[in-house]
């Protein structure tokens, strides 16, 4: 188990000032970490020109390119607006951007390189739960912030991590609190064999297990797959009423041809997929999932102003064919809540940044968000969307207002012991 925001660590002195002294000798100036009382250990972050780096890093190549790219546009788009408006604390956004291939290692090897040779104030990206937890240790250890977009499966927190994306009780609990109210009590579970999916229907086997529900089936492929018909084969004679898709990147693709093949629809077996939004329906094709449910807490169709403002400056830079999504939005917010929280610490140090952190807000296209300073994560408001045959995603079904993150699943019976 990860270290968490309940852990206490001790530096020894003598390590840190060596690091310190490394850290200026290879990097320059750290005026705000000298100002800090809690530098972070060995930053090396300039901050005396008129310009301050952050670290870009996603997949633009591998399995995950076809969500992961989408993300870096939202970023690059975000970043383009706030050194338009007068950057950070006056300084403009210097963007480092590193190509996380899809493999968790070279997650870790890009994030070490952007802290410790690129000197970032702070880093941007990761999809998969693989790739966070092998970026979490380098992020604590170097004293670095990460700020990560996509929904994940909870159970974590890390003074070093800001999880913009959804966390257990935002979506998943929603997701089967839905299958529940449609009088769904048989379910089948696929998912890409790593983290995220198997602490997801760790997690969904315990709700079952409460509410009612059995669980028919639980099969897994690696990342990347693409031959599904021994799984599609089971899923369809397993008695299933829904399937809870937990597929990562392009095995989707796979996965619903071969769905459909076999006769299999959205009227008879609904999917409802947790790493599917508006970009990926593209490139699974909208004939192949049209009428398929997913659980975010945004679309491209949120009615907001806010919303209407990102879209249209989104396509304006992208071209109208392009798509918003939910990992999109959140990694977009999560630049300007980095920025909320700088300018409320009037410093870019990494201890002065995490102190100030709670209750630093932004007017989101996905509504109004609020840091939680304990375990942050923010507030969000689940939805349960429909795909449509313009390829765009509608709400049938939203939670009464945002839900405090809950990432431990503290507030439920039925977890317990589940961390």
């Amino acid at each position: 188990m990860t270290r968490t925001m309940r852990t206490t660590r001790a530096l020894a002195v003598s390590s840190a000032a060596l690091a310190a002294l490394l850290a200026l000798s290879a990097c320059g100036s750290r005026t705000d970490d000298e100002a800090s009382g809690e530098s972070g250990a060995g930053s090396c972050v300039e901050t005396d020109g008129d310009a301050v780096k952050i670290g870009f890093l996603n997949s633009l190549s591998g399995t995950m390119a076809i969500s992961e790219q989408t993300v870096r546009d939202a970023l690059d788009l975000a970043a383009k607006e706030i050194n338009a408006a007068g950057g950070v604390l006056g300084k403009q956004l210097t963007i480092v951007g590193e190509d996380g291939q899809s493999e968790p290692t070279v997650f870790a090897e890009k994030a070490e390189k952007l802290i410790k040779s690129d000197c970032v104030a702070a880093v941007f990206g990761g999809w998969t739960s693989s790739s966070r937890k092998a970026m979490l240790p380098v992020f604590e250890d170097n004293e670095s912030l990460l700020f990560y977009p996509v929904q994940y499966e909870g159970l974590e927190a890390s003074p070093n991590i800001f999880y913009t994306g959804a966390t257990t009780n935002q979506q998943i609990i929603p997701a089967m609190d839905y299958l529940k109210e449609e009088g769904v009590t048989k379910v089948f579970l696929v998912g890409s064999d790593y983290v995220f999916p198997r602490t997801a229907n760790k997690e969904i086997l315990a709700y079952a297990g409460a509410n009612g529900i059995e669980v028919v089936g639980e099969e897994y492929a690696p990342l990347g797959h693409t031959d599904f018909s021994t799984i599609v084969t089971k899923l369809k004679g397993s008695g299933a009423q829904a399937v809870f898709n937990t597929l990562n990147g392009d095995s989707n693709v796979a996965f619903f041809k071969e769905y459909k093949n076999v006769g299999l629809t959205a009227e008879t077996v609904p999917v409802v997929s947790v790493s599917i939004a508006e970009e990926e329906v593209g490139g699974i094709g909208v004939d192949n999932i049209v009428g398929q449910l997913t659980a975010w807490n945004y679309y491209q169709t949120v009615d907001s102003p806010a919303n209407e403002k990102f879209v249209a400056a989104f396509k304006a830079e992208y071209g109208d064919e392009r798509v918003t999504s939910d990992p999109m939005e959140a990694a977009y917010t999560s630049l300007y809540l980095w920025k909320g929280m700088v300018e409320k610490a009037k410093s870019f140090a990494v201890a002065d940044v995490q102190a100030a952190a709670d209750g630093v807000s932004f007017e989101a296209p996905e509504g109004t968000v609020t840091v939680n300073g304990d375990n942050h994560h923010i507030a969000k408001t689940a939805l349960i969307g429909k795909i449509d045959a313009d390829g765009l995603i509608y709400p049938v079904w939203e939670s009464d207002g945002p839900i405090e993150p809950d990432p431990f699943l503290e507030g439920y019976e039925w977890a317990e012991g589940l961390s």
